[in-house]
């Protein structure tokens, strides 16, 4: 499921997870990592399990994607056309046992699954508020890409 293909300015990182006895803790973004653009808003979301959210792209915010809770499924395509990765799909699922931080340039499309059993839950870390005039929206099916 996992296609690792690499879309010009989208970067995976490996975060931090401090196992303690009273508690664990699991890095997110700090301020001096490769990604950080700013910081105007972070909110969490869930995905049902099974359900597909469809694509969407933002004009200019970079997302920093994080799932602390569950799993989640996300595809990205870059249909850039100045972009050396134009018509590259990016598949990767996040979770607790595979802990990163996906970062995603504006103008990437990017579409998600719940694959957890129970709660599947996102943290955007975003260097824009939200706008949705800076935000395109389109169907599961604008793009023909397999999700089973």
């Amino acid at each position: 499921m996992d296609s690792l293909n690499e879309i010009k300015g989208v970067n995976l990182t490996p975060l931090k997870k401090i196992e303690h006895p009273k508690g664990d803790v699991f890095h997110g973004m700090k301020k001096s990592d490769d990604g950080f653009s700013g910081f105007q808003e972070a909110y969490f979301s869930t995905i049902h399990q099974g359900v597909v959210k469809p694509w969407k792209k933002h004009l200019e915010m970079t997302l920093n994607l994080i799932v602390p809770i569950g799993k989640i499924r996300f595809v990205l395509f870059d249909d850039r056309e100045e972009s050396i990765t134009k018509g590259v799909f990016m598949d990767i699922s996040l979770s607790i046992d595979n802990y990163y931080r996906l970062t995603i340039p504006p103008n990437i499309w990017v579409a998600s699954k719940g694959l957890g059993n129970d709660i599947n839950l996102l943290l955007n870390i975003a260097n824009l508020e939200h706008d949705p005039k800076e935000m395109v929206k389109t169907g599961i099916n604008r793009f023909n890409y397999n999700w089973e």
